[in-house]
């Protein structure tokens, strides 16, 4: 276990059923970091998470979270951190306050520590006008911003994000990782896990999963110096035909689904991008 890690897993391993969903993984999140993990849908990057946060328990291995045994200390851990899942989770019919008030009570911030808290956390947000405001009358970008105050609200030292911007527009999503940026200079370490390559380039460090295990990891430049080939990214509605259609042409490595997009790794761009205009895809790369 690293003196400066905020997250350390050695050997971790969790199966349902005859599915293995995180194979004998292993990690460190310098503590402070941004760190994002990167992976296609069913890598394991959730149930990582909820390992970490103790929300599911260890089948192998060993979890740390700023030095303290998550299987040992448990309700410590899971004091000290703030998770946000993928799905909005919040209570619809709870104002942006009561919301606040709520998860404030859960992890037992006192009454003159919360109105400070939630006073600073409403105005950094953009949210403070709307504090009255039923959360399931909010849109998309701001129930997510709601989601990681709420999640803040009892100061963790370490954040656990869950694909935090999955289905926001692109200018909610800038906006939320200003305000990751500006919680991580505090010293929070943010741990996020994202389908899109361009969020993942924001993060000091990070960590490619497939099937339940880190494949590659270190620094945006060092994975992009290392990486043979280039990574295109393909926008279509129906993204299980494309993925079949694209395997079969000799200049695709892979392809994956990432969130709402298809990640397809490819010897050369300029050659491979044409096949996929030929289907009629929307090309980023």
């Amino acid at each position: 276990m690293g003196a400066n890690s905020a997250i350390d897993a050695t050997g971790v391993s969790r199966r349902f059923g005859s599915t293995i969903a995180v194979d004998g993984l292993s990690l460190a999140v310098p503590r402070g970091d941004i760190f994002a993990l990167v992976g296609p849908d069913g890598a394991g990057k959730t149930t990582l998470m909820r390992l970490i946060g103790g929300a599911l328990a260890l089948e192998a291995g060993a979890l740390f979270v700023d030095g303290i045994d998550v299987v040992r200390d448990t309700s410590v851990v899971q004091a000290s951190i703030g998770y946000m899942p993928q799905r909005f989770s919040l209570y619809p019919d709870l104002s942006v306050i009561e919301n606040l008030q709520f998860y404030g009570s859960i992890f037992g911030v006192a009454r003159a520590d919360f109105e400070t808290r939630a006073k600073t956390l409403l105005a950094s947000f953009s949210l403070a006008p709307f504090q009255s405001r039923l959360a399931e009358k909010l849109s998309g970008g701001m129930k997510q911003k709601l989601a990681l105050a709420c999640t803040l609200i009892h100061s963790p030292s370490t954040i656990l994000l869950d694909e935090p911007t999955a289905g926001v527009d692109p200018v909610s999503r800038r906006e939320f990782w200003r305000i990751l940026y500006t919680i991580n200079r505090t010293g929070t370490t943010i741990f996020v896990s994202t389908p899109y390559m361009d969020e993942a380039e924001r993060a000091n460090h990070i960590a490619f999963m497939i099937a339940g295990r880190i494949v590659s990891s270190g620094t945006a430049a060092q994975l992009k110096a290392d990486l043979d080939g280039e990574v295109v990214e393909i926008s279509c509605a129906e993204r299980g035909a494309a993925r079949q259609a694209l395997r079969g042409d000799p200049q695709v490595r892979s392809v994956e689904i990432f969130g709402e997009t298809l990640h397809a790794l490819v010897h050369d761009s300029e050659q491979a991008i044409p096949v996929a205009r030929s289907l009629k895809l929307r090309i980023d790369h």
